[in-house]
């Protein structure tokens, strides 16, 4: 029987050096703070990891590193998603054969892909390059531009690819979300993707969630979880607005800067980020890090 990935799977960062290059001989200590803040699985190279940044070699150099500090002890998805589908589909056959436990691809982004059964064409394409694979659709229209439906994806999907799991589902369109899982979610893994969201994710029968924010928040959206699950909705609602508001404090800086300086602030050094993103300044910096404090992060961490 497949695997249904349930809880919070931590959307990692790509350490890299202050050059730009890729620094992997810290992904073992990401791994090892991974495992300490709890979480159910670790993906790698989607949006916070900066796939899109890296060249097709550093993604495969990535998911070996990861794979490897994982070792077991964490599942671990790997982004495989492209522009050109010859390029995802020689990337799900090497994470396929470096170990990786699943694979998601979010769809090309740069020519439109126009109705579900082209988006479906490309999965299909993917997943015949890595047939014992998991294969998930990363669904993020905002960066994407691909808002199509994603009850149709897994009715057509369904009978035509057998190793089409599930959806990593990064938009706030609940209804849709809702309908998957009542139509689908016997078969299919739904994972949510809005952190700040995620309480409603639950409640919309998501099977558990993929964030940047699990990196280094994960106890406290742990905690969400348990009182959803026990029926305390106050707590849960208490729970996730003090989640939601750290989110906000990260957000009103540069997002994925942010991001990044929030994990060395808590004591994991993931490097910058690269161009086309930028650092933030010091000052930046110290003024985050004022604002977390404010909203009780750090006792999380």
């Amino acid at each position: 029987m497949r695997r249904r990935f349930t809880g919070l799977i931590a959307a990692s960062f790509t350490p890299m050096h202050e050059d730009g290059s890729l620094a992997l001989e810290q992904t073992p200590s990401i791994i090892a703070h991974l495992i300490t803040q709890g979480v159910s699985g670790v993906f790698v190279g989607g949006s916070t990891g900066e796939g899109p940044s890296l060249s097709v070699r550093e993604r495969m150099d990535l998911a070996e590193a990861f794979i490897e500090a994982a070792d077991g002890h964490l599942p671990v998805i790997i982004h495989v998603g492209h522009n050109s589908i010859s390029e995802a589909a020689g990337l799900a056959a090497h994470a396929e054969q470096a170990g990786a436990d699943a694979i998601a691809a979010a769809p090309p982004a740069y020519y439109p892909v126009p109705t579900v059964e082209v988006l479906s064409n490309c999965l299909a394409t993917i997943a015949e390059s890595a047939p014992t694979l998991p294969l998930y659709y990363y669904h993020i229209p905002r960066l994407t531009g691909v808002e199509l439906d994603m009850v149709r994806l897994l009715e057509l999907n369904r009978d035509r690819l057998p190793s089409f799991a599930g959806i990593k589902y990064s938009a706030a369109s609940f209804d849709m979300l809702q309908r998957c899982v009542d139509d689908h979610g016997d078969r299919y893994n739904l994972l949510f993707g809005v952190d700040e969201m995620l309480l409603d994710g639950l409640v919309a029968g998501a099977d558990g969630a993929v964030g940047s924010t699990f990196n280094f928040l994960a106890p406290l959206y742990t905690r969400v979880i348990e009182s959803f699950q026990r029926e305390d909705l106050a707590a849960a609602r208490a729970l996730q607005e003090q989640a939601a508001g750290i989110v906000e404090a990260i957000l009103s800086y540069a997002s994925h800067p942010a991001l990044k300086a929030t994990m060395r602030l808590v004591g994991v050094d993931c490097g910058p980020p690269r161009l086309p993103l930028e650092p933030l300044a010091a000052s930046a910096v110290e003024a985050l890090e004022r604002d977390l404090r404010a909203t009780g992060l750090f006792e999380w961490t």
